[in-house]
């Protein structure tokens, strides 16, 4: 048995006749995180080392060199405890159809933690019944309902994502640093600075002010300036009385 300690996830791609899907596959696989990657019956069976498929994979290529190649299902299913397939549920009977958020949510909340399976048919024929019936659920992916084709890298791309998100997801990492909010005391001095260019424009009557000041007290409370901002406010402050002193 062939298990991953740390990525108890398995994408398994049966019969594959593009390179490219399965460079893409892979980078799909590795942006949300996973990295155990089973081929079954790929069409060309040098496909994890041409040149498009690591084209397409595009930085992941350490999952194409852990990626496993295998002449049947049953094999890339070896270690799994669940097994989703990507496939309509057959007719006559089979295991019943889910979708993913809602079924994959449910399913990461298991106790004892599955060793989950996501079975991915060729992209000409998709999954064969027998294939299908191994599966413990099959997903079903809402798309239009008068155009519902979906690439198998894309599908791939959905699922990881979505098992992602159930799984807890990865903190979205801020680019800027958190900003420097202004204090009280500076909010305060903005405001004095602006009460005396509103005077120089005539714009305020200090012997009736009426509640323009409060009201513009107000206005910065609710816009949370950052000190480079009340450095600007008192900046265009100082080039109006500066003006009006000409």
């Amino acid at each position: 048995m062939t298990e991953s300690t740390t990525d108890p996830t398995r994408f398994i791609l049966i019969g594959t006749s593009h390179p490219g899907n399965v460079g893409a596959t892979a980078r799909a696989m590795k942006v949300m995180g996973f990295s155990d990657l089973v081929l079954v019956r790929p069409r060309f069976a040098d496909v994890l080392i041409q040149e498009e498929t690591v084209a397409m994979a595009s930085g992941a290529a350490d999952i194409l060199v852990r990626a496993r190649i295998v002449d049947t299902l049953a094999e890339a299913l070896d270690g799994v405890t669940y097994a989703i397939g990507t496939a309509m549920t057959p007719r006559d009977f089979g295991p019943p159809t889910l979708t993913p958020r809602e079924g994959l949510a449910a399913l990461a909340k298991q106790e004892p933690a599955q060793r989950v399976g996501f079975v991915f048919g060729s992209e000409r024929y998709g999954m064969a019944n027998e294939d299908v019936y191994r599966c413990h659920a099959v997903l079903s992916i809402p798309t239009n309902p008068d155009y519902g084709s979906l690439n198998l890298s894309q599908a791939v791309q959905l699922l990881s994502y979505e098992w992602r998100q159930a799984l807890g997801g990865f903190p979205v990492q801020s680019r800027t640093p958190s900003p420097d909010l202004a204090d009280g005391k500076a909010v305060q001095g903005a405001l004095q600075h602006w009460e005396q260019a509103l005077v120089a424009l005539d714009f305020l009557d200090p012997k009736a002010p009426k509640k323009l000041m409060p009201r513009l007290n107000q206005l910065l409370n609710r816009a949370e300036l950052r000190q480079e901002e009340i450095h600007v406010l008192r900046g265009m402050a100082k080039a109006i009385l500066d003006r009006c002193r000409d």
